[in-house]
């Protein structure tokens, strides 16, 4: 089960950003949904695992287009509201041709609020889930689903891109918090900070990641790195997102913690050698979980 946000992104893939009042043609467009939570669950659908994702989208044109094409990729979409009107955020993205870097202009959920969901729905899922992941965004709902994968046992995944004010809650009560370099807790100033900060608050799996660089992971008194493959990146959006959504298809799968790291790696390296959105899709169900100890 995957719970947070889920967009619109119209997609742009240029030679350069343009410059202040000026106009740039792209070699290709996309539209594709997205959202950190919900590309992790495009990405464990596509691995062959079953994917809910619980989000707001409310109703609309857009938010059918979201849900249309996350049912294309064999995501199931459960709007815990419904009833909002044209609320679903869309993103406006910019690819380089040359590098794979991304630029993002977009909504996110700030400006939305919605309830959490009905208990009698959140228990109903969760009594089928083997993972739960969740990103923060939409605070009920995070806090709702953190507390619920916590009552009972399923191990649960914090995609912890950057501090949101619900994150106290939610991670006390997660098992893997995997974050992004640019994550930081109150008062910490680096990444190192931040995950000596959370190991000694009692996060039982705390794991950083940082683009090109290793993965550095901490768990019962141990630490250890894992490098990343080498690739020659032509599309990096979502890459974060395509990681937690591999790594989260290992913890179901009973994978190890290296292991886990070293299946996201590959699976988010091969994202980042493939043009577009989804045409990556249909190579990574042949990356095998069982690795060793590579």
């Amino acid at each position: 089960m995957f719970a947070g946000l889920a967009t619109l992104d119209v997609i742009h893939r240029i030679d350069e950003s343009p410059g202040r009042n000026e106009k740039v043609t792209a070699h290709a467009q996309f539209v594709a949904a997205g959202g950190p939570a919900a590309n992790a669950a495009v990405t464990f659908a596509a691995l062959g695992g079953e994917a809910i994702l619980l989000t707001v989208l409310g109703s609309g044109p857009i938010a059918e287009a979201v849900t249309a094409e996350l049912a294309s990729v064999n995501v199931h979409v459960i709007d815990i509201a419904p009833d909002l009107v044209d609320t679903t955020p869309v993103s406006s993205v910019s690819v380089i041709a040359s590098t794979g870097e991304r630029s993002v202009v977009g909504g996110d959920a700030a400006a939305i609020i919605a309830p959490a969901p009905r208990p009698e729905e959140l228990a109903r899922v969760l009594a089928d889930a083997d993972v739960v992941l969740l990103d923060g965004h939409h605070p009920q709902l995070a806090i709702a689903v953190a507390a619920g994968a916590s009552d009972a046992g399923v191990p649960s995944v914090l995609d912890a891109g950057r501090w949101k004010d619900v994150m106290p809650g939610v991670i006390d009560q997660v098992t893997d918090v995997v974050a992004s370099a640019d994550f930081r807790v109150p008062g910490a100033s680096t990444s190192e900070e931040t995950a000596a900060r959370l190991v000694s608050d009692g996060s039982p799996i705390v794991i950083l990641t940082a683009g090109a660089e290793p993965v550095r992971w901490w768990s019962a008194g141990t630490y250890g790195e894992v490098p990343v493959p080498t690739v020659d990146a032509v599309d990096t959006l979502g890459a974060g997102d395509v990681f937690h959504g591999a790594y989260a298809y290992a913890l179901a799968r009973g994978a190890d913690i290296k292991q886990r790291i070293v299946f996201a790696n590959e699976v988010a390296a091969t994202r980042c050698a493939t043009v577009g959105p989804r045409s990556w899709l249909r190579t990574i169900a042949r990356i095998p979980l069982d690795q060793g100890d590579r």
